[in-house]
């Protein structure tokens, strides 16, 4: 138990880490070629931070639900940017999505 433990604090200091990292490349490339000159100014978006950080928690920690998290909440706070994205399509697609997100989680919730 004690194992698991240190490993899972491990995970989560390295994908710390690697997050810290990859915000000041980031931040250091922008301050160098500026992103927005290059019509990429959504890289440095406040809003996406929080999708890069779910991104490297998804792939440096063992257990996921950080990362699932973090992506959820990114969902939610960008609500109205997806159904822009999705268009007309969002009057169907979301509550589908959402029907199958809810019965999948259902499912492995009885099983």
């Amino acid at each position: 138990m004690a194992t698991a433990k240190a490993n899972n604090h491990r995970d989560t200091y390295r994908a710390t880490a690697v997050t810290l990292v990859l915000f000041g490349i980031l931040y250091l490339v922008d301050k160098l070629i500026r992103f927005s000159d290059y019509g990429l100014s959504w890289v440095m978006d406040k809003n996406n931070f929080l999708l890069y950080t779910a991104a490297v928690f998804l792939l440096f920690k063992h257990d996921k639900s950080v990362g699932i998290i973090l992506a959820g909440l990114w969902l939610v706070l960008n609500f109205g940017l997806i159904t822009a994205l999705l268009g007309t399509m969002s009057t169907y697609l979301l509550p589908i999505a959402l029907l199958i997100v809810g019965a999948v989680l259902y499912w492995f919730s009885t099983r």
